[in-house]
């Protein structure tokens, strides 16, 4: 009953707030990607059965470091995607400079936030943007080793199946295990940081991190998450001709199409293209090959409404649907969890979190909720201090 109050709550303020929501112009088209000589978009060989093995390795080509490492690497490993096991995933790994504690460096596995779905936004192929550069930097300062999955279909065969929290969770999970067969000195401590859609897998790496990882040797410590998207699904799944009642500012109906397109990918059994309009479809089409600033220009005034034919609802049971595909869990958690959230966040507003906090509490979960009087890329940045109290604590 409180989950569901929660939910209702969230689609009330969530409509209220997104009227006057306004972004910041798109930035400058994506470079093309290096691939540290490592290209494997089209990637046939064999992949092994058991998840989290390391298939392949390069040296992080140097210009897409974060300048604080001492080291830094690539590597290709076999995980799961949408559609099942033997897929393939490739992640990046930063070590600090220094002389690594007995029993090698304790390891956050970082998740990163939207990017795109093309195979060129894929993170390890690009340089580091300046807030990652900080955050990121910042962890390795504290003696972290950082291992960020680009998750399954970023880079490798397949679409990157968009706010799909199950699948993100196995490519996390999955990428710290095969970070240490490396050969580097990395611990089996580890916790999970994710940022905006890398919050949402975050969480859902810490509800499945115990189980996913059972029998690989590793010791899973707690998580947080900043800008956490929970409960869109409750949102989405009113979507149609006719819903939202406003027009939506560009940040949002982006978001929103990569959601279409990646939840088409993942159920074509429910023929999705069947309630989309032919520029819906288009669109879709258009989101598994743009990165986040091309396809934000793409999507700059259009109006959510005139993607649909019919209402996300006539899909057979659509709100069961989407939240198997992209919901955040709200009990199960074995581990401490640090939830952040801005409160004049505007990509993910705070009721989103707030519920999600709302229905953790309910049930009981381990939470520590953190509030700061900023907007989304800002929580980053104001709740590093409390985060790093948080994984002192937890990853003694």
């Amino acid at each position: 009953m409180r989950t569901t109050i929660a939910r209702r709550g969230l689609v009330a303020a969530s409509v209220a707030l997104i009227a006057g929501f306004s972004f910041a112009g798109p930035a400058a088209a994506t470079p093309a990607p290096n691939w540290s000589g490592m290209n494997v978009t089209n990637y046939s060989g064999p992949i092994p059965a058991a998840p989290g093995t390391l298939i392949e390795q390069v040296p992080l080509a140097r210009p897409l470091w974060v300048n604080a490492a001492a080291s830094a690497y690539r590597f290709l490993y076999s995980t799961s995607n949408q559609h099942g096991p033997h897929a393939t995933s490739t992640a990046e790994v930063f070590l600090p400079k220094g002389t690594p504690p007995k029993g090698g460096w304790p390891v956050i596995a970082w998740a990163h936030g939207t990017v795109g779905l093309g195979d060129q936004c894929t993170p390890s192929a690009q340089p580091a943007a300046a807030r990652q550069q900080t955050y990121l930097g910042h962890w390795l300062d504290q003696g972290y080793a950082v291992v960020g999955t680009d998750y399954a279909g970023l880079g490798t065969p397949g679409l990157m199946s968009y706010l799909n929290g199950k699948v993100e969770a196995h490519n996390l999970v999955d990428s710290v295990r095969a970070a240490r067969q490396l050969g580097k000195p990395l611990s089996n401590r580890w916790a999970l940081v994710g940022q905006s859609q890398g919050a949402g897998a975050a969480m859902n790496g810490a509800r499945y991190a115990t189980e996913f990882s059972r029998g690989y040797g590793l010791d899973y410590r707690g998580v947080v998450a900043t800008g956490t998207p929970a409960n869109i699904e409750t949102i989405v799944s009113l979507g149609g001709p006719t819903f939202p009642p406003v027009k939506l500012p560009t940040g949002l109906t982006t978001y929103a199409m990569y959601i279409v397109a990646g939840f088409r990918d993942a159920r074509p059994d429910l023929n999705v293209n069947s309630i989309l309009s032919p520029l819906g479809r288009q669109l879709a089409d258009q989101a598994e090959t743009l990165c986040y600033d091309e396809f934000s220009k793409e999507m700059d005034g259009r109006d959510l409404r005139a993607m649909f034919v019919k209402p996300i609802s006539s899909i057979p049971n659509a709100y069961g649907q989407l939240k198997e595909y992209m919901g955040t869990p709200d009990n199960g958690y074995d581990r401490p969890i640090f939830l952040g959230q801005g409160l004049t966040d505007i990509d993910v507003p705070a009721p989103s979190a707030l519920s999600l906090a709302a229905a953790l509490t309910a049930n009981h979960q381990p939470l520590q909720l953190h509030l700061y009087p900023t907007d989304h890329s800002g929580t980053v940045y104001a709740a590093t201090n409390d985060a790093t109290a948080f994984l002192q604590s937890i990853m003694r």
